[in-house]
């Protein structure tokens, strides 16, 4: 097979292992720096231009967008679907799991246990949104954030009021979440692939550090998680349409909570912590699923 992927930085180790992974199987895998393709949208033939020259002949595409090119990223993906090519993850899919807000009212529609979470727009209410939350100390995250950052714990309620009004004094749009205090600095990031969960681990945050992201500092180690665990990071995919998902998850007093569903999950930790081929497996995945057109929106919406 064909494969493209688009991603930016084609030395990471996530993208380096789906190289391999690809081409161990005997598949050809063409890495396209996302912000310099193209698009030719206006012809009865749509396509992505790349250096000067159409792109074509793939059979899969696997789409490795940043959080701060999901714009362009999506665009270029939906010009893929367009042109036929099985996206491992689609384009609304994505999106849907890049909006944080949208995301949790997706999940909470379909009964996924999450953290108690509040948004509201006028500053002035913050007192009363933290309220709505349990009160502090309490998580104050951006809406488009990721690995951690725009993430802070207000730990009085003084404080997580003045966080809030400060985001809000930036015209940026937050969440307000209960701090779930049970979980400690720890959480579980389960790689769902094709309604199964492959791998799982528990990542902690380091010294002083409340956010478990890898990025930050945290460990990770593998862990046995239980059925309740399993049905929900992969009810949780399912919910927003992806293939392949990494889910985060708080082990609380009341059952696990799903904190975020990651479109673009992260390979190195997992697989180091696990020992687990999750870049084969995802490989597999499209080996068995890949065929021209199937792409379920065709690029709407």
């Amino acid at each position: 097979m064909r494969l493209a992927m688009l991603a930016r930085n084609p030395g990471l180790y996530s993208h380096k292992r789906l190289v391999e992974a690809a081409e161990a199987r005997g598949h050809t895998l063409t890495i396209y720096n996302t912000l310099r393709c193209y698009m030719d949208i206006t012809s009865h033939r749509p396509s992505v231009i790349y250096n000067g020259e159409r792109v074509t002949g793939h059979d899969a595409v696997i789409p490795r967008i940043g959080a701060s090119v999901t714009y362009y990223g999506l665009a270029v993906l939906r010009q893929f679907e367009m042109m036929g090519v099985y996206p491992l993850n689609e384009s609304v899919a994505i999106g849907r799991s890049r909006d944080k807000l949208r995301a949790l009212q997706i999940l909470a529609r379909e009964g996924i246990g999450l953290p108690v979470t509040a948004f509201a727009y006028d500053p002035k209410q913050a007192e009363e949104v933290i309220k709505l939350v349990g009160g502090a100390p309490a998580i104050i995250k951006l809406v488009e954030g990721t690995q951690g950052i725009g993430v802070v714990l207000g730990e009085t309620m003084s404080s997580a009021k003045s966080v809030v009004e400060a985001f809000r004094g930036a015209n940026v749009n937050i969440l307000v979440q209960e701090y779930i205090k049970e979980a400690g600095s720890s959480d579980i990031r389960a790689l769902v692939i094709g309604g199964k969960v492959v791998a799982s681990m528990r990542r902690t945050g380091g010294i002083g550090e409340f956010r478990s992201n890898l990025h930050r500092g945290g460990s990770a180690e593998a862990i046995k998680i239980t059925p309740e665990e399993r049905s929900t990071a992969i009810r949780a995919a399912k919910a927003l349409g992806l293939n392949v998902a990494g889910v985060d998850m708080l082990r609380s007093n009341h059952g696990p909570v799903v904190m975020e569903v990651n479109s673009s999950p992260g390979l190195e930790g997992i697989e180091k912590a696990t020992g687990v081929d999750v870049a084969g497996k995802i490989i597999e995945f499209i080996e068995k699923h890949a065929k021209a057109g199937q792409t379920k929106t065709k690029g709407k919406g």
